[in-house]
């Protein structure tokens, strides 16, 4: 078994040698689809991030009027607190608000004279509600604008961010439709060029062929060689897409990094490149051996 193996692994390089100049345009076209799907797993993984930093910005705040006694408020953050679509409300007292104001514009002395001179403090009382989903908005929203006295509130905001993230998940849902629609317009020219490769290499090796047949030779052990020209194109290609995309991952991370501050897109490479190397071989390797088995079926008609 080992030898028999070793002869069909030894006969598919050969053949593959012999037509390396057709094996290497095969390999450009099955490493374009392997980097297409390659960009579409890391883009998946920056695109849910930014989407998840997105969505932790998205609250709704209600704005007390100035004269609201604090049990009301507390009263009313225990109902909210109650309703099963809300993740946490964060409660800001009017010290609170005139703190947080006071730290965000320390160095405009403008701002922090007008405040000294009031005898007052201006700022409002606030509720901070984040939902469990972002789609659960909605349904909090209707909840105050039914529940919560109106004489009692100054504003209720449901933060224009929700349009923000809403536009950016169509975008990305948009993204990833056309990359996987890419990734298989891609997979289906590479079989098709790696078919006519592992055609040709049927075609030059024929009376190799008949002679093997004449003499008995085994489905397999015509057949092998054709696959593992069809293993040996998706292993190279996979290792190279990894080659290829890992500088570019790495220079690139920065700048990510830069527009979203929660992604480490070098670290998640680095941390995962053993698993999208399996993804790649397996992908590619796909590929070839389709491609093989399609090329030996049609033609050989064994």
């Amino acid at each position: 078994m080992v030898t028999t193996i070793y002869r069909l692994f030894k006969y598919g390089v050969q053949t593959f040698w012999r037509q390396r100049l057709l094996s290497i345009a095969t390999m450009v076209v099955i490493l374009l689809a392997l980097l297409v799907f390659e960009a579409l797993i890391v883009f998946g993984v920056v695109a849910r991030t930014a989407l998840a930093a997105i969505q932790d910005k998205i609250d709704i705040s209600i704005y007390f009027n100035i004269d609201t006694p604090e049990d009301e408020i507390l009263a009313v953050k225990r109902s909210i607190e109650g309703l099963e679509e809300v993740k946490s409300v964060e409660y800001v007292s009017r010290d609170q608000a005139l703190a947080l104001f006071q730290e965000r514009h320390k160095d405009d002395q403008t701002i922090t004279t007008a405040l000294e001179e009031l005898e007052e403090n201006p700022l409002s009382a606030s509720l901070n509600i984040k939902a469990e989903n972002p789609d659960d908005y909605a349904v909090i929203a209707a909840y105050l604008n039914n529940n919560v006295p109106t004489e009692r509130v100054e504003n209720i905001t449901y933060n224009q961010n929700q349009v923000v993230i809403d536009r950016l998940a169509s975008i990305i849902r948009v993204s990833r439709q056309v990359g996987i629609l890419s990734a298989l317009f891609l997979t289906v020219v590479a079989i098709l060029v790696a078919f006519n490769t592992i055609l040709l290499g049927i075609y030059s090796n024929r009376e190799e062929i008949s002679i093997m047949r004449l003499v008995g030779a085994s489905n397999m052990y015509v057949r092998g060689p054709f696959v593992v020209m069809g293993i040996i194109y998706g292993l190279i290609t996979a290792v190279l897409s990894i080659l290829i995309t890992a500088p570019v991952v790495y220079l690139s991370s920065p700048y990510v990094r830069l527009f979203i501050p929660e992604m480490n897109l070098a670290g998640y490479f680095g941390s995962h490149i053993g698993l999208l190397l399996l993804y790649q071989i397996l992908f590619g390797v796909g590929i070839g051996v389709i491609s093989s088995f399609i090329a030996i079926r049609r033609y050989l008609s064994i």
